[in-house]
């Protein structure tokens, strides 16, 4: 077992996540304001959520992989592609949920999210002694 890696791996991902649930809640909290103020104008606040949505998904990937890297880990391949696809599967399925006014993706859901991510960082190559 590779713990180091690991560990690594639950650092970067706990991050990570809390980065990006953090842009996605802060940002919908910006839809809503956007709403709010444009009762009368259709669609409004629906660039800010298409944006805030983009830049989540985005993010969760690149985030993913610089935190590796940062931590000196190599051959990360398979934790930054299946992690942020499994990102916008979660964040996808309970968008309803964080998109409300002090709306959040349930703990549970972030917990599997962490701990499979967890166990993606520890496949890749071995490092040399």
């Amino acid at each position: 077992m590779r713990y180091m890696r690991h560990a690594k791996g639950t650092l970067t991902v706990v991050a990570v996540t809390a980065a990006c649930h953090t842009l996605m809640s802060a940002g919908y909290t910006r839809v809503q304001d956007s709403r709010a103020s444009d009762d009368h104008t259709m669609f409004s606040g629906a660039f800010e959520f298409l944006l805030t949505t983009a830049a989540s998904w985005a993010l969760m990937p690149l985030l993913l992989w610089a935190g590796m890297r940062m931590m000196g880990e190599t051959g990360n391949a398979v934790l930054v592609l299946v992690g942020g696809l499994v990102w916008v599967g979660v964040s996808g399925h309970f968008i309803d949920d964080i998109d409300r006014p002090g709306g959040r993706i349930p703990v549970l859901a972030l917990t599997a999210y962490v701990l499979l991510c967890t166990g993606l960082a520890g496949v890749g190559p071995d490092r040399p002694r």
